[in-house]
């Protein structure tokens, strides 16, 4: 038990003077009968008895009495520990795509929504976050509108996250009880990295689970070109029943060209393919109806004309390799020998290959670097007599990168960095059985560039990254087979490709994409992002025949964007939500630590309720306190 004013306790030490008091009222004297008053002693005796019954149930009535006034005014009462300190309350409420998953006919979103509003405390403060949103230190009047026209978002922080951003909204005052509320359906991606919460909080998780765990989804698509007129978009699908048939309806813009239905298999994947014309611009959307997540119920993508990578070889080389590497319809390729260049088909090429150059001249050198410093992409393939003064000043003037000397021993390509940029997508799995190509003579390089193949004594077969590579090796039939190699293939086209960043058919929301448009413009023109209710200026980089956009922060709607120049449209773009949200798997929350675990928003604030209470026992006391003196008078009139 506790007391509110606990120094008035002290006045119970007064009680002494009372006993005192009585005691000496009641102190025996010896006296001497008389004869002729005998006969009067025994009932002398019986009344004196009964005088000191009645002085001692006086004394201890009126004791009590007295420590009941006292304990009335001292204001007894019992709570939990933390009910007398101040509190602090955060809330997480998770609005992610998964809250979209219903239960009773309503989202878990709305419910928790509906919820926190009606048994939040009207006066209660708090700061409540959201996976975008934040809101500090306000009453629930404040924001309810707010809370109950929230949007959904593709993003979903972490519990470390979530704990981070919590101790950002807390105080940082050590004696007040800081309460976390996390208010989520605890998808198992959640607990991605750190899941253990700061101690000092006190952590309450509320799960909230739909009554039905499935969810069909679009996935992705690819677009394969064929060899005819016709070219075929694969849709992958997944999340449903075995041998379910669930109809699928492919548009072009808001037009209907195609239906079918997808089969699912034992695993709940599902495939099916659409047949659409080659070389056609399509602005596609896919649909379903799935009565679980919506967000994932559409797909969009587009095919734009394709605009072809201008590559230019400055070659010695008598090898046709670069040749083959290049003839497809993706590439507009041009080989001059050094005496017959023409310096002015530079400035319109995406991609210079110097393959097998004895030396490089001076000129060539500055009209070179004109070039890379525009954005083009240069690949340098030495010679064996290559000049390394030459090379070395060039390099020298693009990077950190000096050929020291001309290596003559026989030696294997046995090291791919895998999370290279030209090979992170090649692979399905590293290799350790791959058929390495073999190197009679190469040049030691010092470079600063990221290695991307190396020699089996550690020296760099290929080095470079953003629009500049490096080979170290003379790529003649005399000197090397790598020519002759598989890995000769993805290792030129990807160089290629990241020379011109090409509009993919889709790309994800929230994942940095880089995009080149081949287009010219002025100092002081910008290009522009629009769909239908919504246009945003994109970071972008001009170069001298292209324009390099950036998307990073923006969209954050998925859709059909067109690129404007001058509200004229020079290609589409699309954008999708990410499908992290789509296959609705739960964590265990059992398996964490420190927290507590409530079943419903509205028995979190009961307990927390609770956890507040304060029994207050003074109404007893002075209850006691009548009763006691309502004896007092009893006594004092019935017992003689």
């Amino acid at each position: 038990m506790q007391f509110k004013h606990p120094e008035i306790l002290w006045a119970l030490f007064l009680l002494i003077i009372p006993i005192l008091i009585h005691l000496f009222q009641l102190r025996r004297f010896t006296k001497t009968p008389f004869t002729n008053v005998a006969m009067l002693q025994k009932v002398i005796s019986e009344s004196r008895k009964s005088n000191s019954l009645k002085k001692w149930l006086l004394l201890f009535t009126r004791l009590i009495l007295l420590a009941a006034i006292l304990g009335a005014f001292a204001q007894p009462f019992t709570s939990a520990t933390t009910a007398l300190q101040e509190k602090e309350t955060v809330v997480y409420l998770d609005d992610s795509f998964s809250m979209q998953a219903k239960s009773n006919g309503i989202s878990l979103l709305e419910k928790a929504v509906q919820d926190f509003i009606k048994n939040i405390d009207g006066e209660t403060e708090f700061s409540l976050f959201t996976n975008e949103k934040t809101f500090k230190n306000v009453r629930v009047t404040d924001i309810q509108n707010s809370l109950l026209s929230l949007p959904y978002s593709y993003k979903q922080l972490n519990l470390n996250e979530i704990s981070l951003k919590a101790n950002s909204l807390f105080s940082q005052n050590s004696g007040t009880v800081k309460n976390l509320i996390v208010v989520s359906d605890f998808q198992e991606r959640l607990a991605a990295g750190n899941t253990s919460l700061d101690s000092t909080l006190f952590a309450h998780f509320v799960p909230m689970q739909p009554l039905e765990i499935q969810n069909v989804s679009i996935d992705s698509v690819f677009v394969d070109d064929g060899l005819n007129e016709q070219a075929t978009l694969q849709v992958f699908l997944s999340g449903g029943n075995e041998d379910g048939a669930l109809p699928i309806s492919l548009y072009n813009d808001d037009e209907l060209i195609a239906k079918t239905a997808a089969k699912f298999k034992s695993n709940g994947e599902a495939e099916v393919e659409f047949t659409i014309p080659v070389n056609e611009q399509l602005n596609g959307r896919l649909s379903i109806i799935d009565n679980a997540l919506g967000y994932d119920n559409r797909f969009y993508f587009n095919i734009n004309s394709k605009e072809k990578i201008k590559v230019l070889a400055i070659s010695e080389s008598n090898s046709d390799y670069l040749n083959r590497l290049f003839r497809g319809d993706e590439f507009d390729f041009q080989k001059y020998a050094l005496n017959q260049l023409d310096y002015s088909n530079l400035d319109n090429q995406n991609v210079v290959v110097l393959d097998n150059l004895t030396t490089i001249p001076s000129s060539l050198q500055n009209i070179l670097r004109t070039f890379k410093n525009n954005g083009g992409t240069l690949i340098i393939v030495p010679s064996i007599n290559s000049d390394l003064s030459s090379y070395n000043s060039f390099l020298s003037s693009l990077s950190a990168t000096q050929f020291s000397e001309n290596i003559t021993s026989d030696a294997q390509l046995t090291t791919i960095t895998f999370d290279h940029p030209l090979y992170r997508n090649v692979f399905e799995q590293e290799v350790t059985n791959f058929q390495y190509p073999s190197v009679k003579k190469y040049f030691k390089v010092q470079t600063s560039l990221p290695t991307a193949l190396s020699l089996d004594g550690g020296d760099s077969f290929l080095s470079g990254d953003n629009g500049l590579y490096i080979f170290t090796v003379p790529l003649t039939l005399e000197n090397s087979n790598f020519i002759n190699s598989p890995l000769i293939v993805p290792t030129f086209y990807n160089m290629a490709q990241s020379s011109l960043q090409i509009p993919r058919p889709y790309h994800n929301l929230g994942e940095a994409t880089t995009v080149d448009i081949s287009v010219q413009i002025g100092s002081d023109d910008i290009l522009k992002v629009s769909k239908e209710g919504y246009e945003f200026i994109p970071l972008q980089q001009t170069f001298p025949n292209r324009v390099r956009l950036t998307f990073d922060q923006n969209p954050t709607e998925d859709g059909v964007y067109s690129i404007l120049q001058n509200e004229q449209t020079l290609q589409n773009i699309s954008f999708n939500y990410p499908r992290t949200e789509s296959q609705l798997k739960y964590l265990d929350i059992g398996t964490l630590e420190n927290i507590n675990t409530m079943d419903s928003v509205p028995e979190l604030f009961e307990y927390l309720e609770a956890e507040n209470n304060i029994t207050a026992y003074w109404k007893w006391f002075v209850i006691l306190a009548l009763l006691l003196a309502l004896i007092e008078v009893i006594i004092q009139k019935f017992v003689t």
